[in-house]
């Protein structure tokens, strides 16, 4: 999983003091604190970068090597979707308008804990309000399984969607036909467990609890064994079209 995080980290003071010329370091044993990552899902929501109290750990060089305006904009993941290390302890997490104008406020707040060995995913969600530049957000643990078994894929389903009812994900083999429920119903801003899923390619699709009716859907999606996948749904659920920007959609995300 360390090659999924990214070089950025926040040092709490006392690992700043045992970080003397004079101090002995042990680096026999695995690093502490936490990992987390960023989706901007709010929809109409500005361009941002991420930040953890006031540590950035999210941002868009542009071709002159100066940070660019643009930020991580809706529908995307923040640095590619890697994890940023973080100290163990409480944060506040923000996603800031990353453009000259509005510059730096702050749209969407999350105050979560982050505790040693445990990754995290911090999601920008629902319908950004642009009178008052702000927008709802969570946070949810990624529990990955400790021991992974190579010969399945781990998937687990995130609902970002604000006006959506509780939905299941189901995943439906293209080889054999096989559909499986991935996990249980899972409403807004909550995410459900890894669920082990033999490898191939899948047609996915999400249903309110007690419908046979596809509520999202996207095909041809391989999962590969010994990986962990987030399908995370983003969008606003009366839109119909098939092509317009906010319509509820399945995105996915390799965790590991």
């Amino acid at each position: 999983m360390n090659s999924y995080r990214s070089v950025t980290a926040l040092l709490c003071a006392a690992a700043l003091t045992a970080c003397s010329k004079d101090a002995l370091q042990d680096i026999t044993g695995p690093a502490s604190g936490g990992s987390i990552r960023f989706f901007n899902f709010g929809v109409n929501a500005p361009g941002v970068n991420f930040y953890a109290n006031d540590a950035k750990l999210t941002a868009i060089t542009s071709a002159t090597g100066a940070e660019a305006v643009l930020g991580t904009t809706y529908g995307t993941a923040g640095n590619a979707g890697l994890y940023s290390a973080v100290a163990a302890g409480s944060y506040t997490f923000a996603g800031k308008i990353a453009a000259a104008t509005d510059k730096d406020v702050a749209v969407s707040k999350v105050t979560a804990t982050v505790a040693d060995g445990k990754y995290y995913s911090f999601f920008m969600s629902g319908f950004y309000d642009a009178a008052v530049k702000s927008v709802e957000g969570f946070v949810v643990e990624d529990a990955l399984p400790a021991q992974g078994d190579y010969n399945v894929a781990y998937v687990r389903f995130v609902n970002a969607i604000s006006n959506s009812s509780p939905m299941i994900l189901y995943a439906k083999n293209t080889s054999t036909g096989t559909e499986i429920a991935v996990g249980a119903s899972v409403p807004y801003k909550s995410g459900g467990a890894f669920t082990a899923l033999p490898t191939g390619v899948y047609d996915l699709s999400t249903r309110n609890v007690g419908s046979a009716t596809s509520a999202i859907a996207r095909t041809g999606v391989a999962f590969i064994a010994g990986r962990a996948v987030t399908i995370g749904a983003r969008g606003d659920m009366t839109v119909v079209s098939t092509t317009a920007t906010n319509r509820p959609m399945l995105d996915v995300t390799l965790n590991r």
